[in-house]
């Protein structure tokens, strides 16, 4: 898909429209440069001239500094500030870390409630063998070519108030939707191999082709050996996230697999059970992309269940690296206590160093997804006096009109605010992408799958089991010891709980007093059956 895409012609500004605060800052710099004589050349870098120039807004500034560094201008500007009889800003400096892309110190301050970085402009020099470059102080044409891409690589120049295009393809790339490296592609990956997933990054943001040099470039077997061995996985998982979290993670994923870079991204532990096949990368991608499809058909109340934007693109985001990882969430691995652990918990924990808590939620989300099947078969009364069997026992029995409720509850309780998530994992599920009947057509598919979604989520919310997990019990575990007469808690006061929540599912209208008469007459009732069976 991604890796086939079209070139196409992209509407670009003939140059830089600068907001009212804009204007104010970039004057502000300019004012400190003029009074203190400094002959500075002020450029802002990289991504907000880009973004400037598609029409964009961005608060992402970054200056860079030709004659002095970032803290050494932070310092005059607040001097200035001081002239004028203002308060001192705080100046933040970012000490170089290689590791995380910074190879030279950066100032950061605070102008008109905008964090801007300074630095000054840079050359690199990267030895063989090693992904730290030699820094030098450089000029802004050097500056320029050591960038990633050549959209990149633009300036805009407060002092002239022009867009500098020094590497002289910045802007014709840009109009043209090229991604493409400033220098050889290959030896740039290879500089550093972490632009590989930048620039998949930014061709998925953008819907910008990626040229072909680059291409040949990404998958080269040496490219991706350093990609897999010199980059961090946390820095690999963060471009990943990135990914999923902006416009078009479908077509990031398709670059990837179509790269043959999903199993160095995704690394996957050794003696896994079943063992990885060559074909999952396709299987992985297809699930996604048959997802996106999906969310779009039903619209966002699939990922309601946040409660606010944020939370509610967290869902998206952990959606989709669930309905990625579906060919492979019953895959198991052997970890060093001889323990089996879900390979998706390792893709997530180890291969992209994500939360840990994200990892608990995609299994979880694959879990209760299973569970759901079962609500599925009782929309058509199909396997209800399994269902019912297995939610009995001998001191409950839920009414046959009630089993339903109780099996949706339970699994409410365990995923809470996933559950239209989980319960979309499930309209992927089954059928499995890929294996739906040869006489569905894509679309037949499609709506197939949104009726299954729809239909479960009618029945939740028509039960009134939205927010169930926030339910309470009428007793708590004093009051049932007080009403079972024992006087120590341990097993049986949870079991008992257990059975006091599905009563609650049962019987949503029951009183406190209605739950003690169940409890009392269930045991007097278990304890007559016992004496009956002895004699």
């Amino acid at each position: 898909m991604a890796a086939g895409a079209q070139q196409r012609a992209v509407e670009v500004r003939e140059s830089v429209e600068l907001t009212e605060k804009e204007e104010k800052i970039f004057g502000r710099l300019l004012d400190a440069v003029r009074h203190f004589s400094l002959g500075t050349q002020v450029r802002v870098a990289g991504g907000w001239v880009r973004d400037k120039l598609l029409g964009k807004d961005s608060t992402d500034i970054d200056i860079a500094l030709d004659n002095m560094t970032g803290q050494n201008f932070c310092e005059r500007v607040n001097e200035y500030s001081e002239f004028l009889g203002e308060e001192q800003k705080g100046i933040g400096v970012i000490q170089c870390n290689p590791d995380q892309s910074k190879h030279l110190e950066t100032a950061t301050m605070l102008i008109d409630d905008i964090w801007i970085d300074f630095v000054n402009l840079r050359s690199e020099k990267y030895a063989e063998n090693s992904r730290i470059p030699t820094v030098e102080i450089g000029t802004a044409k050097e500056d320029a070519f050591r960038r990633d891409l050549t959209i990149n690589s633009l300036f805009y120049n407060i002092n002239t108030k022009s867009v500098e295009d020094l590497t002289e393809r910045g802007l014709e790339d840009l109009k043209k939707g090229l991604i493409a490296t400033p220098l050889p592609a290959k030896s740039t990956f290879l500089d550093d191999p972490l632009r590989v997933l930048r620039a998949i990054r930014f061709a998925a943001r953008f819907s910008f082709t990626l040229t072909e040099d680059l291409k040949e470039a990404a998958s080269d077997e040496n490219v991706k050996s350093e990609l897999g061995s010199k980059i961090s996985r946390e820095r690999i998982g963060h471009e990943v996230d990135l990914m999923m979290s902006d416009k078009h993670p479908v077509d990031a994923m398709c670059y990837i697999r179509d790269l043959g870079l999903f199993y160095v991204v995704f690394a996957f532990p050794e003696k896994l059970d079943p063992p990885v096949l060559d074909k999952h990368d396709w299987l992985c991608v297809s699930h996604i992309e048959a997802a996106w499809n999906l969310a779009h058909s039903i619209g966002n109340s699939v990922f309601s269940g946040g409660s606010d934007p944020k939370s509610q693109d967290d869902q998206k985001r952990l959606s989709l690296y669930s309905a990625l990882f579906i060919p492979v969430r019953n895959m198991v691995y052997m970890d060093k206590k001889s323990k089996k652990v879900p390979v998706v918990n390792y893709i997530i924990r180890d291969s992209l160093k994500l939360k840990a808590s994200d990892a608990d939620t995609i299994v979880n989300i694959h879990v209760a997804s299973e569970k759901f099947a079962e609500l599925v078969l009782l929309e058509s009364n199909e396997n209800l006096e399994t269902v019912k069997e297995k939610l009995d026992d001998e001191y409950l029995e839920i009414p046959t009109d009630s089993v339903k409720r109780v099996l949706a509850g339970l699994i409410l309780r365990e995923i809470k605010g996933f559950w239209r998530v989980a319960l979309f994992i499930l309209a992927l599920i089954n059928p499995e992408v890929g294996n739906a009947s040869g006489s569905l057509s894509k679309q037949s598919e499609l709506n197939q799958r949104k009726e299954k979604y729809l239909s479960v989520e009618r029945s939740i919310t028509d039960l009134d089991l939205d927010g169930v997990w926030n339910l309470k019990p009428l007793l708590d575990g004093k009051a049932i010891m007080g009403v079972l007469e024992v006087k120590s808690g341990g097993p049986l006061i949870g079991k008992w709980q257990q059975r006091l929540v599905k009563w609650q599912l049962a019987h949503p209208k029951g009183t406190m007093e209605e739950c003690k008469e169940w409890m009392k007459q269930s045991q007097q009732q278990s304890k007559r059956q016992k004496v009956e069976c002895s004699t």
